[in-house]
């Protein structure tokens, strides 16, 4: 597809000689030969990039500038200007012409400035687009879910994510406390700083102290040269220690006096090197219960505990996975090159019921798994996993309950669907489930049920 250039120049034989030197260098060439032509041609969009004339007897260049800034995606603009008004064009290159070329023009300068400023104009939309694609993935609309306590903590981490303050994200594997993380960097002041994440768990004590500090040349067997430090690469960004809850008490005293000092020296060295990061960790221990058991610091634990979040099981908001399972579905489609499959109703069904011991990552596993074997256009329970077919198999059918939930996931699931069948009327739901409506009011409440 030829790239097109608007050409905006009263003089006819320089306008006639710019346009066909253009033509055979393989653009489509739309010729303008007064300010207001230029502007009615550029209104219409589509253009890659300008060459304007500074002065024009009905108006001026800095117009088509001033009009090229509104339009997406935004061509460059290249003034071409006489020796006396080159002040006035480096002036109008400050309001967003991308450079300026002096007359009698060097058509071979003009061409390399042009490809200069059609690449700098591809890098600058596809820095928008990833951009785009980050806000997508990890900003706040790409945590899914409408139950209440998905929303309610998405409410307070809007309030936090601009903050410096440190957050710890608590809840079981696989329930999506990177992902949060991510969107906190990412709707935070430092989201063009870098996110970091380290998962202290997979590392030994001596490779994770190595890891966040870095070490010097010849600090151990094998260091052959200088590594800088996680804490050094977060510069500026956010730090995310994933399973902080692993992480020895040796390293948990050294990991608090960074957070007081925010200084460290690397393995090996002397040298303190001042760092500065924001600091957001996860675990699915229950600290609390950690740190009276004497296996994790009760300052450290304060020091991160500023501010909180615990995210739910999937089991407990089984009204998301409709949501989670379409959203599911486009991303690994579009990811291995097929159409977006239906889903039955009996599928859904059984995603709906099954206790997600793995949560959302289980969930993710079970529908790529189901993308990528397909045969046809609608994934069906042949196409779930096998265990969950087998569990959703073997209970009656319309039975809310599968082999393996825990008697709370049982009662949870069974108010869940009496208070849907009743259309939320708590009297009539605890008549049917044969309790009081106070009763069914706490039950409601200590179980996280939706509305609670």
């Amino acid at each position: 597809m030829k790239r097109r250039l608007l050409i905006v120049e009263d003089h006819p034989e320089s306008l006639m000689g710019l346009t066909r030197f253009f033509e055979r260098q393989g653009f489509e060439v739309v010729a303008a030969p007064t300010f207001a032509e230029g502007e009615r041609s550029l209104a219409e969009g589509g253009y890659d990039l300008v060459l304007t004339d500074l002065k024009l007897p009905d108006g001026s260049g800095a117009k088509i500038v001033e009009q090229a800034q509104g339009l997406h995606p935004r061509p460059p603009v290249i003034m071409l200007t006489a020796h006396g008004t080159i002040e006035t064009a480096v002036e109008v290159m400050r309001q967003g012409a991308y450079d300026f070329l002096t007359k009698p023009l060097n058509l071979g300068e003009l061409k390399v400035q042009v490809e200069r400023a059609l690449e700098h104009s591809a890098l600058v939309e596809e820095n928008v687009q990833l951009r785009t694609q980050l806000d997508t993935k990890f900003g706040f609309d790409g945590i899914i879910g409408e139950t209440k306590a998905i929303t309610d903590i998405l409410g307070k981490v809007r309030q936090v994510a601009p903050t410096r303050a440190p957050v710890l994200i608590l809840g079981e594997s696989g329930t999506g406390k990177e992902l949060l993380a991510r969107a906190i960097h990412q709707n935070s002041p430092r989201v063009r700083r870098p996110f970091i994440p380290v998962h202290c768990a997979a590392l030994a004590e001596t490779l994770l102290e190595s890891e966040l500090f870095g070490h010097e040349r010849g600090a151990f067997t094998g260091a052959h040269e200088r590594h800088r430090g996680r804490f050094e690469t977060a510069e500026g960004g956010t730090l995310f220690l994933d399973e902080v809850g692993e992480i020895p008490l040796a390293m948990q005293v050294k990991l608090l006096r960074v957070l007081e000092s925010h200084e460290i020296q690397r393995v090996g060295g002397n040298e303190t090197i001042p760092v500065d990061f924001r600091l957001v960790a996860a675990t699915n221990r229950e600290l609390a219960e950690e740190v009276e058991e004497g296996r994790f610091r009760e300052d450290l634990y304060y020091r991160l505990n500023v501010v909180s979040f615990t995210l739910p099981p999937l089991r407990q908001r089984q009204a998301d996975i409709p949501a989670l399972v379409d959203a599911l579905l486009r991303e690994f489609a579009q990811e291995h090159g097929r159409s977006v499959p239906r889903i039955s109703s009996e599928a859904m069904a059984r995603l709906i019921a099954h206790p997600w011991p793995g949560n959302v990552r289980e969930l993710r596993n079970a529908i790529e798994n189901a993308v990528i074997f397909l045969e046809d256009d609608e994934i069906g329970v042949a196409n779930l996993p096998a265990t969950m077919g087998e569990g959703a198999a073997d209970r009656p059918a319309g039975s809310l309950f599968a082999p393996g939930m825990t008697l709370d996931q049982m009662e949870q699931e069974a108010i869940r669907q009496t208070l849907t069948l009743t259309s939320g009327n708590r009297t009539r739901a605890a008549e049917m489930l044969g309790i009081s409506r106070r009763t069914l009011q706490r039950k409601i409440k200590e179980l996280g049920i939706d509305g609670g």
